[in-house]
């Protein structure tokens, strides 16, 4: 089975929790990446009065590279063990993966 990237964007502070989560499993992913995002649209709530000035609330992105099944996997450990988080996430073929 060929591998999926898995991107999770949440608002930040729903960063640290999926993170510890991640931590513990590292059966299903080994490793992952996070980054500090902007959040932008509609779908993006702004709460804050910076983030009313700015018009744009404050998100992390956390990617990780695995098997769909580990991903999907993921995907409902999350679900599971942190409901409402406002996590939305994408999945994506992987073409080709390695290092240089």
């Amino acid at each position: 089975m060929s591998d999926v990237l898995l991107s999770l964007a949440m608002p930040a502070e729903a960063a640290q929790p999926v993170e510890d989560l991640l931590l513990s499993r590292p059966d299903l992913v080994p490793g992952f990446t996070s980054s500090h995002a902007e959040g932008h649209g509609s779908t993006a709530t702004l709460v804050e009065p910076a983030e009313l000035v700015e018009g744009h609330s404050a998100r992390v992105i956390i990617r990780m590279v695995g098997s769909q099944r580990a991903m999907l996997e993921v995907l409902q450990l999350v679900r599971a063990e942190l409901p409402g988080l406002n996590v939305f996430y994408w999945l994506v073929p992987v073409l080709e993966k390695g290092r240089l």
